[in-house]
């Protein structure tokens, strides 16, 4: 699995996740999180990269508008 590397946002707006963990659901909890927080692409597809522990997501997010439950 390649490091995650830290980078900062100059200015709030559109970003994407990738987000890695031991099992779907504790993945898709993540996803549903955010959903509430943020505006985002939804709870999407889960992955299984062969040879590689857990799994994966990517989420688009606007940090600029609120989703279900706003911020």
């Amino acid at each position: 699995m390649k490091p995650i590397d830290e980078q900062h946002i100059a200015e709030p707006g559109l970003v994407v996740l990738d987000i890695t963990g031991g099992d779907e659901d504790t993945v898709r909890a993540v996803m549903a999180a955010l959903e509430d927080r943020w505006a985002t692409s939804g709870i999407g597809p889960v992955r299984r990269d062969p040879g590689e522990p857990g799994v994966r997501a990517r989420i688009y997010a606007d940090v600029l508008r609120p989703g279900r439950h706003g911020p």
